[in-house]
């Protein structure tokens, strides 16, 4: 049993004692752990903390903050094996999946080594008769980020990563359930030589949460999460006068062509759609054939399919995803499978009846297959987030745009074919925001952005890549002109706009 505090201005911060959380081990469903739960005053401090640490760094020159990431990177890549093994335990995921995260996290954080190019503006020698003109792109001050429980330690590189090196102060309120990981990433910053108070991180529910938004020293908010609390995030967030970017929820869709090949999209969508146990806001929960000969088949190639995955323990090298992340969302996925079979939808692998032995009150299920879902029930319209596929039958290939199209979420989608034509054709036309051809998890790398459109996404920027740089930066426009004398500059008391 461990507690886990706040961290705060480099060191361990305990705040008000009054209320805290339970950390469980998914796979085993044991306490583990306490976190506590900041309130109002704690955020206070831990921003004051951060604005003051921020004056200074904002004036380091930024191959120095570059350095520090370079630093930063290099004890990563030596500590990742032991930071995804603590972590997996934790969480519940594998220990390949912990690794693929702490992967994708530092490609972001390789991005960010590039920021004495990336922050630099533009200038315009000769604007007019001897006037220069020039942009420069200026940290914001103090940010925060909000993460979720399924990939807290990606996520929250892709955002401090980015905005420590534009130059801000970060506060970073990770998700209760998996409160470990991001303590031991901030104290890896400080080993790094990045200075106290600018990584920051503090505990808690809806009330810190809440603190974030409404604190007049916080000038933007990142945020990951389900697509209600999101608009919450944006709306409070905006209304406070801040910069926010809250990505929600998804409900995925991988397009089969009937010229697709069915083996080699059976294979890939038992990783795509079971992958991390289906917590994943990239995760393929919907696969869509188009026409009966391919649905048919591809159902056939599924079901068989499923019976090779294996759930196991997060040391099990063979086991292909863990356990969900709690007690309460393995019910809710369960509650999901039987509003399925309720809607009418055909289970065709029913995971509710998995155990495994030794672990029976662990957070632990096998894969689920339904087929015949139609668009109408509620389980397909709304994001399950468990390691359940629905197969949902379109007769034509304008069908299966258009239901896409019209889901509530778009963050991500995949068509799988070998006709170009259609390819490009549906990459234009779908109302999504990531597009995978024959890649059925189209998460773009470190230097493009990632973003989805509708309920998936609220805000004008994406996460990292160059408008992650954007986000976390306000630009300021300079026009000089430096006469000889003063006569040199006119005698136009210049009543009118200025014209070139």
């Amino acid at each position: 049993m461990y507690d886990v505090p706040h961290f705060v201005g480099g060191e361990r911060y305990r705040g008000q004692p009054e209320r805290h959380g339970d950390v469980f081990n998914p796979t085993t469903g044991e306490v583990i752990g306490r976190v506590g739960f900041a309130e109002k005053a704690d955020m206070d401090h831990a921003v004051r903390v951060a604005q003051a640490a921020h004056l200074t760094w904002a004036e380091v020159n930024p191959q120095r903050r570059a350095r520090v990431m370079f630093e930063y990177k290099r004890l990563l890549t030596a500590r990742t094996e032991e930071l995804a093994r603590a972590f997996s335990l934790e969480h519940g995921k594998t220990l390949a999946d912990a690794r693929g995260e702490f992967a994708r996290g530092h490609d972001v954080l390789e991005f960010a080594c590039g920021i004495p190019h990336l922050i630099k503006g533009e200038f315009t020698e000769g604007a007019g008769p001897g006037i220069d003109m020039y942009s420069m792109r200026l940290p914001l001050g103090v940010v925060a980020g909000i993460t979720p429980f399924n990939f807290p330690a990606m996520t929250s590189m892709w955002m401090w990563s980015i905005a420590i090196a534009c130059g801000n102060a970060v506060i970073m309120k990770p998700s209760e359930k998996v409160p470990t990981i991001m303590n031991k990433l901030a104290e890896l910053f400080l080993e790094a030589g990045g200075p106290p108070g600018i990584l920051n991180i503090v505990h808690g529910d809806k009330s810190a949460v809440d603190a974030i938004l409404e604190h007049p020293l916080v000038r933007a908010v990142s945020f990951i999460g389900s697509s209600d609390v999101a608009q919450y995030v944006y709306a409070k967030g905006a209304a406070f006068g801040k910069r926010v970017q809250a990505m929600g929820s998804a409900k995925n869709h991988g397009v089969v062509m009937p010229d697709a090949d069915l083996d080699q999209v059976a294979h890939e969508m038992l990783g795509a759609a079971y992958g991390s146990a289906g917590e994943r806001c990239m995760a393929l929960p919907v696969v869509m054939p188009v026409g009966k000969k391919a649905a048919d088949g591809l159902r056939a190639r599924l079901e068989k399919g499923v019976e090779t995955v294996r759930v196991g323990l997060p040391d099990d090298d063979q086991a292909q995803f863990g356990a969900v992340i709690s007690k309460a969302h393995f019910e809710r996925v369960k509650n999901y499978i039987q509003m399925g079979v309720d809607e009418g939808a055909e289970l065709v692998v029913d995971g509710r009846k998995f155990a495994l032995q030794g672990y029976e009150n662990g957070y632990l299920m096998g894969p689920s297959l339904f087929d015949h879902v139609k668009p109408e029930m509620r389980s397909y319209k709304e994001e399950i987030f468990g390691p359940v596929l629905q197969i949902v039958r379109a007769d034509t290939y304008e069908d299966a745009l258009r239901l896409v199209s019209d889901h509530q979420f778009g963050n991500g989608v995949a068509i799988f074919t070998r006709n170009g034509r259609t390819a490009r054709d549906f990459a234009k036309r779908v109302n999504v925001g990531m597009v995978g051809i024959n890649v059925p998890l189209p998460v773009p790398l470190a230097y493009h952005s990632f973003g989805g459109w509708k309920r998936s996404g609220y805000g004008d920027h994406n996460q990292h890549g160059m408008e992650g740089v954007r986000f976390y930066t306000k630009v300021k426009t300079v026009t000089q002109r430096w006469p000889a004398d003063a006569e040199e500059g006119g005698k136009d008391a210049g009543f009118v706009l200025p014209t070139m």
